[in-house]
């Protein structure tokens, strides 16, 4: 008499649901990504620089629009309001007596004179923030 044979079990993991997953979240991730932006729309003076590598971090950005408006963002602010210079220097010291190593960086548009700028990194500066990055566009990006 024959007994029916039994079936060895497959050991082998299914990747294929995880590869449809990760195309999923690889499109949402591309799709949300250039939606998610920091600080004030400001036209970036252009300049050939290497780009910082601080995704993980929570950055301070102060902003100066076309007017000369100051605006001041920590992380992902969603609609920052004018502030005064002073006030700048307040809550900018408040942010570094918190938490020193936070990375200070400076949004300026293209049209503001170099004085305000000079002024609002000077304010920075006096406020304790040691080393001031500076945003601008790369020579090659389309606005």
């Amino acid at each position: 008499m024959d007994r029916p044979r039994r079936r060895k079990q497959m050991a082998e993991i299914n990747v294929v649901p995880l590869i449809d997953v990760m195309l999923v979240l690889l499109i949402v991730f591309m799709i949300t990504a250039p939606l998610i932006t920091q600080g004030i729309k400001v036209d970036l003076p252009r300049a050939d620089a290497e780009p910082v590598e601080n995704a993980d971090e929570i950055t301070l950005v102060v902003s100066i629009n076309a007017e000369g408006s100051y605006f001041i963002s920590l992380g992902a602010e969603e609609d920052p309001q004018p502030v005064a210079l002073e006030r700048i220097q307040e809550d900018v010291e408040k942010i570094l007596a918190q938490n020193p190593t936070v990375p200070v960086f400076v949004e300026a548009d293209e049209s503001v004179n170099y004085g305000v700028v000079t002024r609002l990194m000077s304010t920075l500066a006096t406020a304790g923030a040691e080393n001031l990055r500076l945003i601008t566009q790369p020579p090659a990006a389309e606005l």
